[in-house]
């Protein structure tokens, strides 16, 4: 880290730390390199993995430090700083390819003591690789560094894929949400038919009740009225018979001229 940076000692003893780690890989991978005998390779690839867990904890320790020594620099700084934590970010990254590298031409076994989360795949590791005994280190690292590159693109990729389907999500639930809408209306349209059935039942149950009332009341009327005229057609055919009691109402004069009517009728 540049000596001009106005940066804590807490950052500094972790950035001290982070260099030494690099320049310890860097001469490991050069060491591995010369290492023919494939057991000590591993061994040797063992340790280099440990060094790169170890420089991936300090920086993650590296970056809360950063973050609350923000507020007390200026944005200039606080922008090279975080390029000079990107920048670790690539090399350990870089040494995370060269291990691939490593490993696939040691027989591609599989010793996964080390997750960076970079997304390449042992397959692309293997694929157009030169043997590390024909490369230098620093054609090593380039090529660490471009498989990199192409992790960022892959991520780039991904993160399109994720933005489509949580757009896809959303109108989903927007459509998910109009049917709900148009179900509880249609549930409360139902409910108000029912509620008018129910209603126009009773009033059909109370019409046919008031009708059957009204159609006792007539027949009952109809037998009075009939009675009556039997009572009449009686006295003005009998008027003189004492059993038959006068309407009341009607009075006996009114029955003899009616009686005296109908004689000279005939």
């Amino acid at each position: 880290m540049a000596s001009d940076l106005p940066i804590n000692p807490e950052l500094e003893d972790i950035d001290g730390k982070i260099q030494d780690i690099f320049r310890a890989l860097q001469n490991g991978f050069q060491k591995l390199d010369k290492i023919k005998d494939p057991n000590r390779q591993s061994k040797q690839l063992e340790e280099l993995t440990g060094k790169m867990r170890e420089c991936k904890q300090l920086i993650k320790e590296f970056d809360p430090e950063l973050k609350d020594q923000e507020s007390r620099n200026p944005p200039e700084v606080n922008k090279q700083l975080n390029e000079k934590k990107q920048t670790m970010i690539k090399e350990l990254n870089s040494y995370v390819a060269l291990r691939k590298t490593f490993q696939s031409n040691l027989g591609n076994k599989r010793v996964e003591l080390f997750h960076m989360g970079a997304g390449t795949s042992d397959a692309v590791a293997e694929e157009n690789v030169k043997m590390a005994s024909d490369m230098s280190n620093q054609e090593l690292i380039d090529a660490g560094r471009k498989q990199m590159d192409e992790t960022d693109q892959a991520i780039e990729r991904s993160k399109m894929v994720v933005g489509q389907t949580i757009e896809v999500g959303i109108q989903t639930t927007a459509n998910l949400k109009g049917q709900t809408e148009q179900m509880g209306r249609i549930v409360n349209e139902l409910d108000t038919i029912h509620f008018s059935i129910k209603k126009a039942s009773q009033l059909v149950k109370e019409i046919g009740r008031q009708v059957a009332t009204d159609k006792c009341i007539m027949f009952f009327l109809f037998l009075i009225v009939c009675g009556v005229i039997a009572i009449i057609i009686v006295k003005i055919v009998h008027p003189n018979n004492k059993n038959i009691r006068d309407i009341p109402g009607l009075a006996p004069a009114a029955g003899r001229k009616l009686l005296s009517l109908e004689v000279l009728g005939n």
